[in-house]
């Protein structure tokens, strides 16, 4: 299998495929971009809270006629679902990562997904009845799903000093303001 793309340090990743799975093309991809940049365990975490419903998938490119959530606020969008099958399937690609993760010595608390991949498969076919004796087509999306773990080290927070920091910048309507203040 070739992937998309190739790990900057191969020693310190690890992939998983899962090529050819009866899930819907647009769910899966809405749901990998929300997991792109995140830790494993913060990504397994928050695809178990969306199958619970307690956190949400954001949909920005496949949105048409998806409904309005409340939920999705948290992502400075307003679509939003909890595609269910999605999820448990992302769970096992990240599962099954893991295990690669552990098989190559690496420490999956430092797992970072580096690289999240979905691309159609072909479609499959079968058919409906409809009224008249007319038949129509009753197709499902499948697709294939690329994931690639890299091993990050811990991050340090950046300690910001007080005498180093810079002064903020006001606004000219709050300058204005003051200097009304001061002449009366």
């Amino acid at each position: 299998m070739k992937y998309s793309r190739e790990a900057e340090v191969p020693s310190k990743s690890c992939k998983a495929y899962a090529p050819y799975r009866r899930v819907s093309f647009k769910n899966t991809h809405e749901t990998s971009k929300a997991i792109r940049g995140m830790t494993l365990r913060r990504a397994q975490t928050y695809l178990k809270n969306v199958i619970a419903k307690r956190e949400i998938i954001p949909f920005r490119r496949f949105c048409g006629g998806v409904g309005r959530k409340a939920q999705a606020k948290v992502f400075g969008v307003s679509q939003g679902r909890w595609p269910k099958k999605s999820c448990e399937l992302l769970l096992q690609l990240l599962k099954n990562a893991e295990s690669n993760a552990e098989l190559k010595g690496l420490q999956s608390d430092h797992l970072v997904i580096e690289h999240i991949q979905t691309n159609e498969a072909p479609a499959m076919r079968r058919r409906t009845y409809r009224a008249h004796g007319r038949i129509n087509a009753y197709m499902s999306w499948p697709c294939h799903v690329q994931v690639i773990l890299t091993e990050r080290d811990e991050v340090v927070p950046k300690v910001v000093s007080k005498e180093g920091e810079k002064p903020r910048k006001e606004s000219k309507k709050k300058l204005k303001r003051q200097r009304m203040m001061a002449t009366e």
